[in-house]
């Protein structure tokens, strides 16, 4: 495996990539490599909004909320104190929990996939991921673990949003195969089992 890499995990939600992110993490730091891992829409304070509005505190139209999300991408990428791009020059693997392609699955579904991918064209130019790993799970069993595992649904979580999401992450890869490393996993197994592929994936980047 090279020394650092920029991993991203993508799915719809309740496909359980956060776990699998922090699990692969982990495994990677158990092996002696630095990892710094993250997620979006991020802490920051446009992440911040943008949680407001998932939550229903606030209220945004959709193209407006992909703008708030490509912002708060851009500072993701380029924050002087922990921006990918610093932390990768400073040699740490970077696995985030989510990045572009869910832009273009999510607001893809409320606008202009085209237009979204257009708008994220900087972020790519900026820092494309070794490795896409999508973590595939039915609509059904998802919308199932978040009525099972969390208080409200957000914006984004209702069953037919999340059908309409997984067929947006299909058309985003298929658009972009040529360009993207897209693997996928499936994702209605045990954690150890998905674990083993995403470790597998990964080790095998450098082979």
């Amino acid at each position: 495996m090279r020394k650092n890499l920029f991993i991203a995990l993508e799915g719809i939600d309740g496909s359980g990539k956060s776990t699998q992110a922090r699990l692969l993490a982990e495994k990677l730091k158990q092996e002696g490599h630095k990892v710094y891992t993250t997620f979006e829409p991020t802490d920051s304070y446009i992440g911040t909004i943008i949680r407001d509005i998932l939550k229903g505190n606030r209220k945004a139209d959709h193209i407006t909320i992909a703008g708030l999300f490509l912002a708060d991408r851009l500072d993701h990428l380029l924050n002087e104190t922990n921006g990918l791009v610093k932390m990768l020059n400073e040699g740490y693997t970077i696995i985030t929990d989510r990045y572009y392609f869910s832009s273009y699955a999510y607001h893809g579904t409320h606008t202009d996939i085209d237009w979204v991918i257009d708008a994220n064209k900087m972020c790519a130019r900026i820092l494309r991921p070794d490795i896409n790993i999508f973590i595939d799970v039915a609509p059904e069993v998802c919308h199932q673990r978040i009525l099972a595992n969390r208080e409200g649904v957000e914006l984004y979580e209702a069953l037919d949003n999340l059908k309409n999401v997984r067929a947006k992450y299909m058309e985003a890869f298929e658009k972009l195969k040529a360009e993207e490393k897209i693997v996928f996993v499936d994702g209605n197994r045990g954690q150890q089992e998905i674990l083993n592929d995403v470790v597998n994936l990964v080790v095998a980047l450098d082979n």
